[in-house]
């Protein structure tokens, strides 16, 4: 079957998916969805997906959304992925779902907030709120400290004590990631604090190499056009500064 997978590469989820495909050697035709050009809410992606939501898939007539779904979904369809990625062992199974279940919840929760009410509001249409990312940078400080008390306090590279990651890893790597389009002070007051957290995300991203690197292109080429944006209340239209943004991707890939 003809596997279709629906993204927009500045959705930490779909990147996920997209990282997962291409170290397993998973054939696939990525088709993109732009989410602030709306293509999200067209007929024809409301029919993948009725929520209008990336990552989405088509597996020949199967269709399925939510990427964590997606994730293990594929791990188990696709010949040739290596056990530690969704392993057969239901115990061990059972973790890694455990820490998907927690990640939407709380790193997800703060994350996706502190970094919308910091720098990527404008980009939709939603004003920078100091007071709404200071909430969220609450939720997210406690994520990343839970992360390093409890999924990473064993023996191992990766969460749950592993030696080689699974889809958690590369789910909630791909999620701090996002994190890169911050400005300097705040990426660095959040995340130099958790000493094993940076270096399981550096393990993750060798882990998956170069395939990390190349989905992650679009989002850090954002980076320096999104701290250009001002910080007040008179933004450009959502429409404007998209087209703006996907001339200066352009010319950085």
């Amino acid at each position: 079957m003809s596997l279709k997978v629906y993204t927009d590469r500045m959705s930490q989820p779909a990147r996920a998916v997209l990282i997962f495909c291409k170290v397993n050697g998973i054939e696939f035709e990525e088709i993109k969805v732009d989410l602030v050009k709306k293509e999200n809410r067209l007929p024809e992606f409301k029919a993948i997906n009725p929520f209008g939501q990336v990552p989405s898939i088509a597996h020949g007539d199967f269709k399925l959304f939510e990427s964590h779904a997606i994730l293990s979904y594929l791990a188990c369809a696709s010949p040739g992925v290596a056990d530690h990625w969704y392993p057969s062992d239901l115990q061990k199974r059972a973790k890694i779902n455990s820490v998907l279940d927690w990640h939407h919840s709380n790193l997800r929760r703060g994350g996706v907030g502190f970094v919308l009410y910091t720098i990527l509001g404008p980009l939709i249409g939603v004003p920078i709120n100091p007071e709404a990312a200071a909430e969220a940078e609450k939720v997210l400080t406690s994520s990343l400290s839970k992360i390093e008390s409890v999924w990473l306090n064993e023996n191992g590279n990766f969460l749950l004590g592993n030696k080689e990651p699974s889809i958690a890893d590369i789910s909630l790597v791909c999620e701090i990631m996002e994190f890169e389009v911050l400005p300097e002070e705040d990426r660095i007051r959040v995340l130099t604090p958790f000493k094993k957290v940076l270096k399981w995300i550096e393990d993750t991203r060798i882990a998956t190499s170069p395939h990390f690197e190349e989905v992650h292109k679009t989002l850090l080429a954002a980076k320096s056009f999104l701290h250009k944006l001002p910080v007040d209340e008179n933004y450009e239209t959502a429409s404007s500064i998209k087209a703006m943004l996907d001339m200066e991707i352009a010319q950085e890939l």
